[in-house]
């Protein structure tokens, strides 16, 4: 292995300061390393962001925090405790879900309480084979965890010797083959549960449809805890940025990336937008790998993610940030209010690329806790109201048909009122994001937001791990290895810094 040249003239060189690349910062600081982190907002946390709307601060990306453990590891690992820089506190339910006509059904943390929530709505033999899901999700996760989840990239023949080799049994338990709707039929009667638990399949952009059982882990991940971090999820971003400072890393906003490349002597020489060059010992790129391929930030970069772009895109979304007083529908802080036909709306994101007529909507009530408490009788909510779209947003006219009547507020907002939820529009504030917004933010993503899609067996296997086949160049981000959500890219950042730490 060629070993990485790193000094204070030529630190690690982190381009990105979404949360792969803070937890990659942080990690190599923490050890020793030099470490340049650069990033083209102003700001980090990258799609973890803090949005003003009026006088109100809105988290617009990540919601809420699973796998803690990730955090908790890295800071005890660096002598610190995360609960002293970022204050959360578990969620007792993770969401109200609703199908119209009075019909909604809340998920809890303590898994027997949401079989007898389940028992109510849908009948005791759907409670009872709620609890057979919950395990055979315990037995998927338990046995991709250490083989597939923490692994630095595997394939599919080592995740099988591996598994094998600790308990044959749990091989049955992965069902890589089988997808996640079909797994559901197996489980559940109630065409409603196959929907809501179908939902899983979007955390990762992904269609329940084409998504492998696999994903039903979820469920498990879930149930071991779902935090709230106050006052927001950018908290986390701060935190990550707080300590890796402390312990000598340099950041610099606005400072976008042009060029990754290597002069003569090899040597990681990175040109910013600006026309500055900056020296590197070694490059973790936090980028989307479908950019990265098609040659975004150059030809060296393109090679290290070649084959990328050629992946399907992920979901991306139509997001309204809205403040305004509400009526009628009992909201949580996590509500989900479903479309009657899953089936049409995911041939229509997946397969005419077009927004569907009637979506499902997600709508995030940030001024409430978990069990529903409101804000005030008469005050505005803070709302961050979401739904699915095509990744299209480099492609504007295909990006659907019928699309500005369908992204129109007042039709979200009509939509709503059909499950018993009024928003007050007369006193409305509003900003809205679409696909064209996330691809100018990361251009050549078309506004996917957690990279490619993971349809089929294979595509958890395609995704670019760590290590690149550029000497020097490592991946971070959703779009690596293990995945897109918010622990899963922190893992990536630590794994690329692994990598790191290895060859310096």
């Amino acid at each position: 292995m060629q070993r990485l040249k790193i000094s204070e003239q030529r630190p690690v060189v982190v381009v990105g300061a979404g949360v792969a690349g803070l937890a990659a910062a942080f990690d190599l600081v923490a050890r020793g390393l030099p470490v340049l982190v650069l990033e083209a907002a102003d700001r980090p946390g990258g799609k973890m962001r803090r949005t003003p709307l009026g006088s109100a601060a809105f988290d617009a990306g990540p919601t809420v925090l699973t796998m803690r453990w990730v955090f908790d590891e890295m800071f005890s690992e660096a002598g610190l405790s995360f609960g002293d820089y970022v204050a959360t506190r578990p969620a007792s339910v993770l969401a109200r879900h609703s199908w119209g006509g009075g019909e909604t059904l809340d998920l809890h943390a303590d898994t027997a309480r949401s079989a007898d929530a389940i028992a109510r709505f849908a009948g005791p033999d759907e409670g009872r084979r709620f609890l057979g899901f919950c395990e055979e999700a315990r037995a998927t996760y338990q046995a991709l965890e250490h083989s597939f989840i923490r692994s630095q990239r595997p394939s599919m023949p080592g995740l099988v010797k591996n598994i094998a080799s600790r308990r044959a049994a749990d091989l049955l338990a992965i069902r890589p083959f089988e997808n996640l709707w079909h797994a559901l039929g197996r489980h559940f009667r109630d065409p409603r549960l196959r929907q809501l638990f179908g939902r899983y399949a979007t955390y990762c952009g992904s269609s329940p449809f084409d998504a492998p059982a696999t994903l039903m882990l979820v469920a498990h991940v879930e149930q071991q805890g779902v935090w709230l971090a106050e006052p927001g999820m950018y908290g986390l971003a701060e935190a990550l940025e707080k300590v890796a400072i402390a312990r000598g890393a340099r950041f610099r906003y606005n400072s976008a990336v042009r060029r990754l490349g290597r002069d003569a002597q090899g040597q990681w020489r990175i040109e910013l937008a600006s026309g500055e060059t900056v020296e590197a010992g070694a490059v973790i790129a936090n980028a989307d790998s479908a950019a990265l391929a098609q040659g975004q930030l150059g030809a060296e970069a393109a090679r290290a993610a070649a084959g990328s772009d050629r992946l399907a895109r992920s979901l991306s979304a139509i997001t309204w940030l809205v403040s305004a007083p509400t009526q009628g529908f009992d909201l949580l802080r996590h509500n989900v209010f479903f479309s009657a036909d899953y089936v049409a709306e995911f041939d229509a994101i997946f397969g005419k690329r077009q927004l569907p007529d009637d979506p499902t909507i997600y709508v995030c009530a940030q001024d409430r806790d978990a069990a529903g408490e409101a804000p005030g009788p008469q005050g505005a909510e803070r709302l961050l109201c979401l739904i699915n779209a095509p990744a299209d947003g480099d492609r504007p006219a295909a990006a659907g048909s019928g699309a500005a009547s369908n992204a129109h507020p007042d039709r979200i907002y009509g939509l709503l009122e059909r499950f018993g939820l009024h928003i007050d529009r007369a006193q409305a504030s509003v900003r809205q994001s679409r696909p064209e917004d996330f691809e100018r933010q990361y251009p050549g993503t078309g506004g996917a937001l957690y990279g490619s899609a993971t349809h089929g067996w294979r595509a958890s296997f395609q995704r670019p791990g760590a290590a690149s086949a550029v000497p020097g160049l490592f991946l971070a981000g959703g779009s690596v290895h293990p995945g897109p959500g918010v622990p899963m890219a922190a893992l990536s950042g630590r794994l690329a810094a692994q990598r790191v730490l290895a060859a310096a």
